[in-house]
């Protein structure tokens, strides 16, 4: 039953709450009730003296039976998590120090305390101290203190911009309180993954592994986070250095790092081959088995299971079976682990959506400075805002991204998953749920194992996967969007998901920004008049048969100089083209190494060195792909089964060229040699591509627009029957 306070919305009318509570204490002073809330609107009014002082008078007037201290709590308790919701940070502050003299003991009130002086930023070294946790913590007899209001504690000292040794400090100290060691595990490692490296190292070197010394998820989330920052043979040799286990779904997660250090660093594909042969046949023992209890560590690598092999070959129709039911064992995992979202998310138990707008969601971890961020802006944009409501959800917010905080501004609702919610996919899913969305729109497919938990749940009645990668297999996943060209006709004999082509292409934007090029031939020490040939891609798509291609290209065109980017190990990746150029007699003298420019814009900006760009195989460049296109340079890509083989084939056919479109290795040879050698076939393919940014469907984000619209339209029509 509603009380006075809210049932006159007195707090939103607070001079009016003055005197309604004033006249209910003339009428009958020993209701402590009234001077409480009167107390609160004092407090709220910003008149701390006057509040304490009919605090006080309530104690000395109220009734003695009415626990007088216990229900002010309550109500200050209340009003503090009201002010918190709609984020009025001060206010909630004041009202806690209030709650703190009534309520000394109240635990999570100095958590709460602590949160809030951070997101206030008036957080510093003596907060902890005048806050005082271990008084608390250490009371005879012990307080029933619950581990979330620990962990949330450990989590937001840990995010503080407080000294990091105090923060350790304090960390290391709280840890022995807490006794559910497997969730402060999953807490320091969520921690760890939002943190720069140096802090990263220390939180698992000084908090995870005192938690557990032998744990396998905080030393790959280590060996990830060395391969993610350039320490390439560390990560590999950490991944090494795991300790063996005949538990199949370890192994499944150990053989998954060190692939992934191996790949990272680059050129070592021999040994990457032979790993990933041991990998599959204990993938396949474990599918087989087909366990509904894996660890939630395992269940992450196993959405990602099949990621590698794209890398590797170009064998779809084997790839995307193996992939369907590593991810259907995925979902039963993630299902059986929270069987009351699942009975609640189901579209038979859902009342029915009958909104006057489609209510859209996208769900991704990328829409910010990002591939995936670059290439969705421009649906976004264009989006019918009549027709479509959008809702956006950020698993993973970055405050300081521009382009983060681009989206979050084109959103009806933008759902952002800041420290409160721990990284748990399924407060995600709750909101998703919620929010009553129709069609949820998953950009990152396999590639982020949160964005796959949350999607495994079916929040939404119609999931669709987009752009972000090849379609993940997930059978929660109703649809995924292509085109005519980016998969073959038989595609849907082994895709789980149904295939929904677009009538020209998977993906349309208006074009990209470049800025001043800082790339010169001279500094290159590359002549005026030589042809120069360019790739920029990460290490694990820099397969030996490319390379060896490549290599053939450099040779035959005379006075050619190969420019070569992306991330690696550069020692691995000089090292296996050193290899190749030797063998095909090519000097490595043609070739440069190039680092990594600041920024994308600058990136685009410097294709303007190059003569003709290679592309790689079996897995093309994307966003890299349309950058070049967009910039007016040739490319040679080379067509395969896979969607990931195939991207270079259909941006180039939607950009008005089929010139540099090889179906096998001989052809991308010829392709790259006759660019270098004929000038007028180079500038004809460049004039072509200039003019397709008036009139390709590449270039044309407006009607991509429409017709990704008219998909999400006739899904709708077809799910309501």
């Amino acid at each position: 039953m509603l009380n006075s306070w809210q049932s006159l919305e007195l707090r939103n009318d607070l001079q009016k709450a003055i005197e309604f509570y004033e006249t209910s204490i003339e009428t009958d002073e020993s209701i402590g009730e009234n001077y409480h809330y009167l107390g609160l609107a004092l407090l709220l009014c910003e008149q701390e003296e006057e509040a304490q002082i009919v605090w006080l008078l309530g104690i000395e007037n109220a009734n003695p039976d009415e626990f007088y201290n216990q229900k002010l709590g309550q109500i200050l308790e209340d009003e503090a998590n009201y002010q918190e919701t709609l984020k009025n940070y001060f206010p909630a502050w004041i009202i806690r120090h209030h709650l703190r003299q009534v309520c000394p003991l109240n635990f999570n009130n100095l958590v709460q305390i602590f949160y809030l002086s951070l997101q206030l930023k008036i957080l510093n070294s003596e907060t902890l101290v005048e806050l005082n946790f271990w008084e608390l913590l250490d009371t005879k007899p012990k307080l029933e203190i619950n581990d979330h209001h620990l962990l949330q504690l450990l989590q937001n000292v840990l995010a503080s911009e407080l000294p990091f040794h105090e923060n350790i400090e304090f960390a290391s100290r709280l840890l022995a309180y807490i006794e559910n060691k497997p969730l402060c595990l999953e807490t320091l490692l969520y921690v760890a993954e939002r943190s720069s490296f140096e802090k990263a190292q220390q939180i698992i070197n000084q908090l995870c592994l005192v938690v557990a010394p032998q744990s396998l998820a905080a030393k790959g989330c280590l060996s990830q986070m060395l391969s993610r920052t350039g320490h390439h043979q560390e990560a590999i040799q950490l991944a090494r250095d795991l300790p063996p286990s005949e538990n199949l779904s370890d192994q499944v997660v150990s053989h998954q790092l060190l692939l992934g250090s191996l790949m990272s660093a680059g050129g070592q594909w021999q040994e990457v081959e032979a790993i990933y042969a041991e990998y599959q046949l204990i993938l396949d023992k474990l599918v087989a088995q087909s366990p509904k209890n894996l660890p939630s560590l395992t269940q992450s690598f196993l959405c990602c299971a099949y990621f590698i092999s794209a890398y590797l070959s170009d064998t779809p129709q084997i790839t995307h079976l193996k992939q369907n039911q590593a991810l259907k064992l995925f979902q039963e995992n993630i299902c059986h682990s929270k069987p009351e979202q699942v009975k609640r998310f189901q579209p038979h138990s859902r009342a029915n959506h009958n909104h006057k707008k489609i209510k859209i969601g996208y769900l991704s971890t990328c829409l910010r400075q990002h591939s995936v961020g670059w290439l969705a802006r421009s649906l976004i944009q264009h989006h019918d805002r009549e027709s479509f409501e959008l809702y956006g959800y950020f698993p993973w917010f970055e405050k300081d991204d521009f382009l983060q905080q681009w989206y979050v501004t084109q959103m009806y609702k933008p759902f952002r998953a800041e420290l409160d919610y721990w990284g748990d996919h399924t407060a995600v899913a709750e909101e998703i749920y919620k929010d009553e969305i129709d069609i949820l729109i998953d950009l990152d497919s396999l590639t982020v194992s949160n964005s796959c938990s949350l999607l495994a749940l079916k929040p939404a009645p119609v999931q669709v996967t987009w752009l972000g990668w090849d379609a993940s297999g997930l059978p929660a996943i109703d649809y995924y969007i292509a085109d005519p060209y980016v998969l073959p006709e038989n595609a849907q004999d082994y895709y789980s998901e149904k295939i929904w082509r677009l009538p020209n292409t998977y993906i349309g934007i208006d074009g990209f920004e470049s800025s001043l090029t800082t790339l010169e031939r001279s500094e290159l020490g590359i002549p005026n008049d030589a042809i120069i040939y360019f790739s920029s891609q990460q290490s694990s798509k820099r397969h030996p048969e490319t390379v060896r291609s490549q290599m053939q290209i450099i040779k035959q065109v005379e006075n050619s100089y190969f420019l070569i980017k992306g991330l690696a190990d550069q020692n691995n990746i000089q090292d296996l083209f050193c290899e190749h150029a030797e063998a095909e007699g090519v000097e490595f003298d043609r070739l440069r190494f190039l680092p990594r420019t600041d920024t994308e814009a600058e990136h685009r900006a410097n294709l303007a060195i190059a003569d003709v760009v290679l592309d790689t195989y079996p897995y093309n460049g994307a966003t890299t792909t349309m950058e070049v296109l967009w910039m007016g340079i040739p490319m040679v890509t080379r067509v395969g089964e896979q969607f990931v083989s195939r991207n270079g084939y259909t941006m180039m056919i939607n950009a008005g060229i089929t010139e540099g479109i090889a179906w096998n290795a001989a052809e991308y040879v010829e392709w790259g040699v006759r660019f270098g050698k004929e000038p007028l076939l180079r500038q004809e393919v460049s004039w072509k591509l200039r003019r397709s940014r008036q009139t390709s469907p590449l270039w044309n984000g407006r009607q991509f627009t429409k017709e990704m619209e008219k998909a999400y339209k006739q899904m709708w029509e077809i799910y309501n029957g």
